[in-house]
């Protein structure tokens, strides 16, 4: 018989999230228990974050995440919010050294509730986002949605915060462009090898932004909070920001504050929905009827 693993469904603004209890086990979750899950309105989500033992000394915990068509993601900071709310409510510690695909992070509850996670260094390097061609400057790159003379988005800015972003940059009202329509084309465009997470975003002042995302293997996302980290470093980048923003998501604002030693600091709140034990191969659940995992 299946042991079955214990899972919270919870959100960070909106943007939702599976944490996934994988501790003291040796499999893990399957592409194809991602996608069972998914497809099921109850535990639909956005990424999997897998709480595994700790790989390298010194960290707290592995953390695996899975998009909801079952492909693995770097970095997903509305989820690490998630991992970090679930693990203080079950350990009452409130820092936490994960490891993830893109590197080691550190995160911190506040007694307000928000929770702060180091996103690490941006990169600006072509071969970094990575990009299929070389750009010398990756604050703009040649990339445009609609005709020459007068394209729909056009010129954006790049960057990786452990997975690729391209930010374009518009004048009007983000919901105003058809991102559903555009963003499956620009994922997928062949300058980005790894696909990409595609963003609109207008810059309300000089502290302040709002965007949406259309997010790579999970598409439109009410909250994506690496790209908001992208979209504000490549804000100050680009002249168009300071170094402290708040960025306004259809979920809700984050806190983006990119300190003078490169690294990016991400708050904002996480929320506990349910909780449940799921089949990590197939992916069937079953509800528990109180607690959190």
């Amino acid at each position: 018989m299946v042991e079955l693993a214990r899972f919270a469904k919870m959100n960070g603004l909106g943007n939702a999230i599976i944490v996934a209890d994988m501790r003291g086990r040796k499999d893990r979750v399957t592409p194809e228990a991602a996608r069972a899950l998914a497809e099921d309105p109850v535990t639909r989500f956005d990424q999997i974050m897998a709480i595994h033992d700790p790989v390298t000394p010194g960290t707290d915990n592995y953390i695996e995440i899975l998009n909801c068509d079952g492909s693995q993601a770097q970095a997903c900071g509305n989820g690490t919010r998630c991992v970090v709310q679930a693990l203080a409510g079950e350990t009452g510690r409130t820092s936490f050294t994960f490891e993830t695909k893109a590197g080691i992070l550190t995160a911190e509850e506040h007694e307000n509730g928000l929770i702060s996670v180091d996103m690490g260094k941006p990169r600006f390097g072509w071969k970094d986002i990575p990009l299929a061609e070389e750009f010398a400057n990756t604050r703009r790159i040649e990339l445009q949605i609609g005709p020459i003379d007068a394209p729909v988005l056009h010129s954006p800015s790049v960057a990786s915060m452990g997975n690729p972003h391209a930010i374009f940059w518009v004048d009007r009202d983000v919901n105003e462009y058809a991102l559903d329509r555009f963003g499956p084309m620009l994922e997928n465009h062949p300058i980005f090898p790894e696909r990409a997470n595609i963003t609109i975003a207008q810059v309300t002042s000089p502290s302040s932004l709002t965007m949406r995302t259309w997010e790579r293997g999970a598409g439109l996302t009410l909250a994506c909070g690496s790209a908001a980290c992208a979209a504000a470093v490549s804000a100050a980048r680009t002249g168009r920001t300071g170094r402290r923003v708040k960025v306004t998501l259809p979920g809700g604002d984050l806190e983006i504050f990119w300190r003078e030693d490169d690294h990016v600091i991400m708050t904002g709140p996480a929320e506990w929905e349910f909780s449940g034990r799921f089949d990590p191969a197939t992916g069937a659940w079953e509800r528990e009827t109180e607690g959190a995992a």
